[in-house]
């Protein structure tokens, strides 16, 4: 999959696919490089670009409102996620956050209730071409603890579903020593019930954050906030084995 852009338009295209628009036929050629230039038949001109994570953002076919990438920033700012780490991830949902993660370099096995979901985001991990370091298993990740523990131990767990808490009892067990923690907890009463969690385990370092941002508008008469909305997404909580 490769992105091609012209002014304000952008289409996402596999090589050799042909796409019919009002400013031509854009036939993608097979052996399209990202820099490349592809005419369409009355002859606009469009840019191949390699997909990057924001792309990734707005194009995945979405199950759900996925975690926004100024989230995804923080859980992997706080943990360091990197080349080799192997991640748990739970409530795989669209992928985002799997697909940032697995073009980071790690390996990520994610657990994801729905089937129709987890079909869901396979494509998309294709799409991503991070297929091969994302496994996704269709799954109750809290039934499945038993076996998880008697794994090789992960690096980081990445939790966005409900019931993290419980997952969260059992890190001691999952994580490599100094591994972390990151869960994504769209209400505050289950903010508090992860961090409980993370103290009973006798996890370290535990920190709460919710997460805002604004929006500037720069105009001619001056720069300032948008006056709509605050900008919040919802609340991440770190802790550390």
């Amino acid at each position: 999959m490769i992105r091609l852009v012209s002014d304000n338009r952008e289409y996402l295209l596999s090589p050799g696919e042909t796409l019919e628009t009002d400013l031509g036929v854009l036939e993608v050629p097979d052996g399209v490089e990202p820099g490349d230039i592809v005419e369409t038949h009355l002859g606009t001109e469009f840019t191949a670009q390699a997909l990057r994570g924001p792309d990734l953002f707005t194009h995945f076919d979405r199950t759900g409102a996925p975690m926004m990438p100024r989230d995804i920033g923080l859980v992997m700012g706080h943990t360091g996620i990197s080349d080799g780490d192997r991640v748990l991830d739970a409530g795989t949902g669209t992928g985002v956050l799997s697909a940032y993660l697995a073009r980071a370099g790690a390996e990520v096995t994610s657990y994801e209730t729905d089937p129709e979901f987890a079909d869901v985001a396979r494509e998309n991990m294709a799409m991503a071409g991070v297929a091969d370091a994302v496994t996704i298993r269709t799954d109750d990740v809290t039934q499945a603890l038993d076996t998880l523990v008697a794994e090789p131990p992960f690096d980081c767990l990445t939790l966005d579903t409900a019931d993290a808490s419980t997952v969260v009892e059992q890190a001691p067990q999952l994580l490599v020593p100094g591994g972390f923690v990151a869960a994504y907890v769209p209400f505050v009463e289950g903010t508090r019930d992860v961090v409980e969690a993370a103290r009973e385990a006798g996890l370290q370092s535990i920190e709460t954050y919710e997460t805002i941002q604004r929006t500037m508008d720069v105009g001619e008469r001056g720069t300032r906030p948008q006056t709509a909305g605050v900008g919040h997404t919802g609340y991440l909580v770190f802790a550390r084995r």
